[in-house]
This record gives C-alpha cells, structure tokens and sequence, in this order.
C-alpha cells in the first residue's frame, strides 16, 4: 500500500492469490479454533531457516508475450512513470506500452512461487510477495514464498524467503512463528529507508536493511502472539503523512513514532469503523486534506458490519459509507475516489460524499468482463486501470469505452484447436455468472475481417441456438458467449452440445461442450 497526491496519482495495492478465497476463508480462519490449533500444530512440527542469508540475486530470463498476461485475476496494480506492473494469481508481469504487449515475470528466477498477494513500488525499487496453496495434514491451507525486489526493472531479482521466528519463545519474550504456513505477506509499505510488511500468521515486521534481517512490531502494548491476538494479525500497512497505519482482524492501528506507540481503532471503542477485519488502507491527499480510507469488515460483533471508513482528522473520527460491501482496494484522481468491491467498481466524484457505481465493463472489441468481483484500481497519466476476477481493464475516458485484457491460449497457434470453449465443462449456474445468467466463452480466430455465425446444437443435432448471427469481426482473437439456454429462454438440460462456427473467408469448424449443472 502507499501513499496518494494528486501529482502522483498512485494506487493502493492489496495484494492477493486468488484474493476472495484467500482472504475471505483467513477471514472465517481467524474465528475457528480448530483451524488456530491446526496451525498451531503445524508451526511446532513444521519450520523454516530463518538466518539472515535467505537472500539470493538471481538474473530474469521473462518472456516477452504479446497480449497474453500471465493469469485474469488480478490481484494489484502499480506504475512507476513508464511501466504499469500488474499482480495476478499466477504471476507478476509489466507493460511498458500500455497493455499492447506483457513482459511475463511469473516463472523466472527470483521471483517467489504462485501468486502476487503484494506489490509496492518505491525509489525506483520493485517490491513483490507471493503464496501458493498446499496440504497439511489433508486441509487445504496458503503458504508465503517469500518476497523479491528489483532495482533494474525486473532484468536482476533479489529473493528473500518469508520472514519467520526461531522456535525460542524464552529467548524472543514473544510467541514465535516459525513457519510459512499461513503466514502471507498481503501488504509493502516505506518509511525512509525502513521496509514494513504485513502478514497473516507473521505480524507486522519491519527491515532496515533491505530485508536481510527482521523484526516484529506488535501494533499494540502486547507481546507477539499471532495466535492469541488478533490484532497482531496484520493485513495492511501504509506510510502516511500523518503517521503509519496498520490494519489487522481487530482494527486499525496508527503510530506516529516509527512503531514505538499505538492509537488503536475498532468498532467497539467508540471510533466509528463499520467493521474490525481491516483488508485495505490507503491515503488520499487533496490540496491540505489528509484523508484515511481503510476497507472496514464484519468480524465477529453483531453489532459490526461491511463497508468503508474515512478520517480526514487523523483518526480523530471516523466516517462509513457503502454499508454492507467487501471492499478490497482504493484509487484516486483528486478528488476523485474509486473503490474494487465484489459488487464492481465505486467512483465518488467529490471525497464521498456521493457515490455511483460503474456499469459492466464492455470492450469495443466486444470482450466482456464476467465478473462484478474487482480487486483493485489505479488511476494514471490520465488512464483508469481496473483489476478484477477476469481480467485488466483500462478506460482513458472515464469509462465510456474500455479496453479489456485476457489471457488465453491463442486458437489456431501452436498446435491449438481453431475453437474452443471455457470453462468446459460449463455450469450457466455457477460459471461467469453476471445477474442472473452464467455464461460460457466461445474462443476462436479471425485471419481477415469476417461475418461470424454460431449455432448451438444438442446430442442429436437438433438446433438450440443461434448465438451469433452474420455479426462482424476484425482479423485477430474473438470470443462469444452463451448462458447455456434454448431459444425459448430455458437452461438446457446437462449433457453434450456441439457449436458450429462459420466465418466468412474461412472454413467451417465445430467445437463441443458438456453442460453440468
């Protein structure tokens, strides 16, 4: 996370791997006891080396690939003046012509395994942490790999393995956490040449040299306890004007001192929070205003619900607005504000005092966003950036039109089918599901403009139907889409549907899907 002006622009960054499962079962996770003592169980019999040498620089070897980004879901979005850098679920990639084409970072040395759940930039400096998801004792659990950073644009990465304790509580005087298991670093911030992170099951650390050595600062007067305490469970972490701010499973925590002393916030305390689970922070400067925005979760009080806090007196109090939704980040234009929530994108066009929400993202290419889940969104140089569940998405005029960015595995190249259809099989009740339709994407290719017909067709070959009929298409990649119905309106019944593909100057090709509901 960082910090906004209105010369800079930047946006905040909550970075996730595969964000809504991830955070929302920690978010469940960290009122189960029996998982607490799982997890338990695992930090007394599962370590990790925890020496100051858990650093290596390793040379990148990224392929440059045109159009394809490394994963849909994107998790965190930055730029640094000539590049943008997007966080998906596999993987790190950047741009450096405004989406045209990816340089892929996500299998080279150096670079942590799985997903971007953080990303930071800072002095020219690349920052970025991963997890991946694995087994212990037969529950599926996330693990972070660590963090890498990057003073040459991603050419050299230096990797740090995830912070951890030595298995010494009498020593430490705090109750360690010796293991990467659960223990995800979701957010980077800066204070001069100190680095802070905020993890699930690791706390909230900080390096003053460069991530060689770490140490744990509880946002409170207590000892170290991720377990016991949830408010040492951190989440968001962000270097403000007015002091850093810390957002864990029990409030927000700011420090005006580098750590030494806490004001804490909750929603029982009489701050105003709609909620204690604290998922994003970020800072919005307008002029003189300093204003503190923090995505305010329900946790465990009745009395407490979804929605998102603002201070603009440094916490003094607070104020709440869009009650009753999961936001995940926020983006600023002056006094513009964007929020990414699992309902789409929020803009106020004056600090929040009013709201209106954005309509679905459509492509002039016909590409559609099937998804209202959105993870975050950056504002820069004049071009909105948006990152959600399915896919990037950039508007540079305030949404009136929008190019939108998927990967895929290109029809008709390298040994590819011409078509092909995904998710398949296909659910209409569970795929891509927008309003009260799922849809299936029908993928395929054009070598020269063509008019475009698909037809559906059951078992028996009895017509279906019609999904596409003489529309037209610019040479390049396309895809249609069906919500698994007849012409009458029905969802059709589960089994196998083949799909006819005709294209003018082309040859006719078919392609197959099984629906299961």
């Amino acid at each position: 996370m960082t910090k906004y002006t209105m010369h800079t622009m930047d946006i905040p960054i909550l970075g996730r791997t595969n964000y809504n499962r991830t955070v929302k079962n920690l978010y469940g996770y960290h009122r189960s006891v029996l998982t607490v003592l799982l997890l338990l169980i695992v930090l007394l019999f599962t370590t990790v080396p925890c020496t100051a040498q858990n650093f290596k620089i390793l040379q990148n070897d990224a392929v440059q690939k045109a159009f394809n980004l490394p994963g849909n879901s994107i998790s965190a979005i930055r730029t640094d003046g000539s590049s943008i850098w997007i966080g998906t679920a596999t993987g790190l990639c950047k741009s450096t012509n405004g989406g045209n084409t990816f340089i892929d970072f996500s299998n080279s040395p150096g670079i942590g395994k799985g997903g971007v759940s953080a990303l930071e930039i800072h002095n020219g400096e690349i920052w970025v942490a991963a997890s991946y998801d694995t087994t212990v004792f037969g529950e599926l659990l996330s693990a972070g790999s660590g963090l890498s950073w990057s003073n040459d644009g991603g050419i050299t990465w230096h990797h740090i393995n995830q912070p951890v304790d030595p298995n010494d509580e009498a020593h430490l005087g705090y109750t360690p956490t010796t293991t990467n298991i659960q223990n995800i670093t979701f957010d980077i911030a800066f204070t001069g040449n100190t680095i802070w992170i905020a993890s699930f099951g690791g706390g909230l650390r900080k390096s003053t040299d460069h991530g060689a050595t770490w140490v744990v600062v509880p946002p409170d007067e207590f000892p170290f306890n991720a377990f016991g305490r949830l408010n040492h469970r951190a989440f968001a972490v962000i270097s403000a004007q007015n002091g850093l701010w810390v957002g864990t499973a029990q409030g927000i925590n700011k420090s005006t001192d580098g750590g030494q002393t806490w004001t804490h916030y909750t929603a029982q305390n009489g701050s105003g929070i709609t909620g204690n689970f604290v998922t994003a922070l970020a800072e919005q400067i307008v002029s003189s205003e300093d204003i503190i925005w923090s995505a305010t979760w329900k946790a465990g009080d009745e009395n407490e619900f979804y929605g998102i806090s603002k201070s603009s007196n440094g916490g003094f109090t607070w104020e709440t607005m869009l009650h009753g939704e999961f936001a995940h980040n926020f983006g600023f234009h002056s006094n513009e504000v964007y929020v990414a929530t699992d309902n789409g994108l929020y803009k106020s066009p004056n600090k929040g005092a009013a709201w209106g929400i954005l309509p679905y993202i459509i492509a002039q290419s016909g590409e559609r966003i099937l998804t209202t889940i959105y993870y975050d969104v950056q504002y820069d140089a004049g071009t909105l950036w948006v990152g959600t569940d399915d896919g990037l998405c950039k508007t540079t005029n305030n949404g009136v039109s929008w190019d939108v960015f998927r990967t895929f595995p290109p029809p008709g190249i390298a040994g590819e089918p011409e078509t092909y259809a995904y998710p398949n099989p296909f659910s209409p009740l569970r795929h891509n599901r927008m309003g009260e339709s799922g849809y299936v994407r029908i993928q395929y290719s054009l070598t020269v403009n063509a008019e475009v017909t698909i037809d559906i067709f059951d078992f028996g070959m009895n017509p279906v139907k019609t999904i596409a009929s003489g529309i037209w298409r610019t040479s390049g990649s396309h895809s249609e889409l069906w919500d698994g119905t007849n012409n009458r309106g029905t969802i059709v019944a589960n089994g196998v549907y083949f799909y006819r593909l005709q294209r003018s100057g082309h040859k006719t090709v078919w392609g197959k899907i099984i629906v299961l509901n």
